[in-house]
């Protein structure tokens, strides 16, 4: 069997993650002409061009479509033989951590999760992602770490654990008129409201609910997170329905009132995703168990979390 370097995957990686040799250069910190002579070497191992020109770009062949995901597997693995297990180990890990999560996780726990990956990986880093709702590969293109949300569907490949099933509760500034007097459904409908922009072909629960009393509820302004929405109805007279641990974390500092709901309303549990690929290794895995952790933490005003591991 003819035997090549391994070291040419990770600039294959590169390339097909790319689609460009400077890019791919930069990415695996090579020069320009050194990535265009592990191309070559790369062409001659696999028995095909890979990347062909098609007008100024290049294209991947589809040979090197059906390599992409063997090759990040391959990589991971190789990764994870050198992921330690111990914590003398976590603290010489050199990652650049990413988690994709509603705005109000970040601004909720982020700084929590930052100071324990201070502690025990004192050389990683931690960088959040807004929340999308038009980037379903980002897990298993590698591009992000673990992706939290009350989302209903991802990638099939992706490993999920559920954090919590929360409670859709309404939040208005102190002082609303809404509050002068209990509040009933049509008295919530009547109200006029900021919401979160929804997934494609997704609906609003408490839109459903409404609905099946034959009641219809004004959303005079829609914005991108919970966390935006807590922040609009603190500076106005616009009442925010989101879920209960971002609101009840982030109502004293806005100056706003938590109030249950007048009818029932479902919500979706939150989740945390990831690619199985890192579901071995030490370092990702600390950084799941932590972020379950400070979800957990009293003091940052959270339902307990309830794991139970699924596949998407």
């Amino acid at each position: 069997m003819k035997l090549y370097d391994l070291n040419l995957l990770v600039a294959l990686d590169a390339l097909l993650a790319t689609g460009s040799v400077t890019a791919a250069a930069e990415r695996v910190h090579l020069s320009t002409p050194a990535m265009s002579h592990a191309l070559a070497r790369i062409r001659e191992a696999f028995g095909d061009e890979i990347l062909v020109r098609a007008g100024r770009k290049l294209v991947p062949t589809p040979r090197a479509l059906a390599l992409v995901e063997p090759v990040r597997m391959l990589l991971a693995q190789a990764q994870a033989l050198r992921s330690p297990a111990d914590r003398d180990g976590l603290l010489q890990v050199r990652r650049h951590f990413v988690v994709r999560a509603p705005e109000g996780i970040a601004v909720v726990y982020g700084a929590a999760l930052s100071q324990a990956l201070a502690q025990e990986m004192p050389q990683a880093s931690l960088q959040f992602l807004a929340e999308s709702h038009n980037d379903p590969s980002a897990l298993r293109e590698g591009r992000v770490d673990l992706d939290v949300g009350m989302f209903r569907s991802r990638d099939p490949e992706t490993e999920w654990v559920e954090l919590s099933h929360q409670k859709v509760v309404g939040t208005a500034r102190i002082g609303h008129a809404l509050l002068a007097q209990p509040v009933t459904p049509m008295r919530l409908a009547a109200a006029r409201h900021v919401g979160v922009a929804l997934r494609p072909g997704e609906t609003n629960p408490l839109d459903a609910a409404l609905t099946a009393l034959g009641l219809q509820r004004l959303v005079a302004l829609v914005v991108p997170s919970a966390f935006t929405a807590l922040i609009a109805a603190s500076r106005s007279d616009l009442v925010a329905c989101v879920p209960e641990r971002v609101a009840r974390a982030m109502a004293p500092s806005l100056k706003l009132n938590v109030f249950v709901l007048p009818l029932p309303v479902e919500s979706d549990p939150m989740r945390m995703a990831w690619h199985p690929r890192y579901s071995a290794d030490a370092a990702h895995l600390w950084l799941r168990d932590n972020l379950i952790r400070v979800l957990e933490d009293p003091m940052l005003k959270g339902p307990t979390a309830r794991v139970s591991r699924r596949r998407l």
